[in-house]
């Protein structure tokens, strides 16, 4: 994220009690959707594949609520520019909003959101549990649930017999062949990236409560050690904090890596690269004794506290994670689905050969830090993560200032 939006992040972060604003909320009843007239506004981000589109026009068809796509645009900071500014200003025109999981906790503490928890309630059953945990806080839901993510490693077939279950084998085997490549620039991947090693060896970065950090911890530090002393001992490329998702794919691809971290866009890239038939992927291994995590990714809707048609919104939020629209996502949009189901059903499982190891990724898949101020906290993971591998700062210092800034952060809200 840039100075100027970590900036804004406090701005709109700074102000009121949370816990205060939270009870105050707006609640959307169980069957408001069932009478429900109207017109409702989507705002989400660019319809890069129709899909969006779509979903307005099918569910307009429907019944007596009919809704309209306002496209945000592509890059998600700026999708969270133009929601905050529209919703500092309490306007009205965003009904439904496409929020990306980390935006959660900073939109309902500022009370921009209405509760649905009890909307979720009702079927609870059908969502893969971990991903309610991203529209969760202060014990209250505030979206449901809509697409999902979570990332695998990648490996080599014709130099790799069977996947290791941990982290520790991963890396011994990328020194003895041609090295793991993963996202180890100095952005939001990286933290990604080290969350799903920390989360692996049973580490934290806040309390459950979200106000108490907890990443000065010796799994933290053993962490960001074996990732430096992966690039120092050449299981990685120096290169490395230098990569976002494309670098490593391509590098990937050419064949200069035996292992890489990625999302599953990367599967059916892969497919089509000339190492096709050379390739498979596996979900997240344990790291030393702990179990395998990844970190979510994806988008939830949720309702603006502003709208002035709630029982519309709540009516199309609840058509979009409907168990049709669910599957369609994934066939025609590659969007992994939130619902536990989908993926059982056979058109899904030919549009992803890998349907089955992506739902079990996304069930042990845990979210990022659930706070109002996660741009800052995040920025302050990647930041000292980066130069610890960089070699620039040892592990141990860097998880100390990492946790200095992180206290920092959240004693801005």
């Amino acid at each position: 994220m840039s100075a100027a939006l970590a900036v804004a992040a406090i701005a709109v972060a700074g102000c009121g009690d949370d816990d205060e604003d939270t009870e105050s909320a707006k609640k959307v009843e169980p069957g408001a959707a069932e009478q429900a007239k109207g017109n409702v506004n989507w705002c989400i981000g660019k319809d890069t594949t129709g899909t969006f589109s779509k979903a307005v026009k099918e569910f307009s068809s429907q019944g007596q609520v009919k809704a309209n796509l306002i496209e945000l645009p592509a890059a998600a900071d700026e999708q969270r520019t133009q929601l905050v500014q529209r919703l500092q200003a309490k306007s009205s025109e965003c009904d439904v909003l496409g929020m990306d999981v980390i935006w959660t906790a900073e939109f309902a503490a500022q009370s921009w959101l209405q509760d649905v928890s009890d909307i979720v309630a009702e079927r609870k059953d059908v969502w893969i549990p971990s991903t309610l945990e991203t529209a969760k806080y202060e014990d209250k839901y505030w979206a449901l649930p809509y697409n999902t993510n979570a990332g695998f490693v990648y490996y080599r077939t014709d130099q790799v017999q069977e996947p290791p279950d941990n982290w520790q084998a991963v890396y011994s085997e990328a020194a003895k062949g041609d090295g793991i490549v993963y996202q180890g620039a100095r952005y939001e991947g990286l933290t990604v990236n080290f969350l799903e090693l920390l989360y692996s060896a049973g580490g934290k970065v806040l309390s459950d409560d979200g106000k108490t950090v907890e990443i000065d911890s010796p799994e933290a530090v053993e962490v960001l050690k074996f990732m430096a002393d992966g690039i120092e001992q050449g299981a990685a490329p120096k290169a490395v904090t230098t990569y976002k998702e494309e670098e490593s794919r391509r590098a990937f691809e050419s064949g200069g890596a035996t292992f890489m971290r990625n999302w599953p866009y990367a599967y059916s890239l892969g497919k089509d690269s000339k190492i096709a038939e050379d390739f498979d992927i596996t979900t997240f291994p344990k790291f030393g004794e702990g179990e395998g995590a990844g970190v979510l990714g994806g988008y939830d809707v949720a309702i603006s506290a502003y709208s002035k048609n709630p029982d519309g919104a709540a009516a199309f939020a609840e058509f979009l994670t409907s168990p049709d629209w669910q599957k369609t996502i994934m066939t025609e949009a590659s969007l992994p689905s939130t619902l536990t189901k989908t993926y059982d059903d056979p058109a899904v499982q030919k549009a992803f050969p890998f349907a089955v190891k992506l739902r079990t990724a996304v069930e042990q898949a845990q979210p990022r830090p659930v706070t109002p101020v996660y741009p800052q906290v995040s920025e302050a993971i990647f930041k000292n993560v980066h130069l610890a591998l960089q070699g620039k700062m040892a592990p141990d210092e860097a998880i100390k200032t990492m946790k200095g800034d992180i206290d920092k952060a959240l004693q801005t809200f």
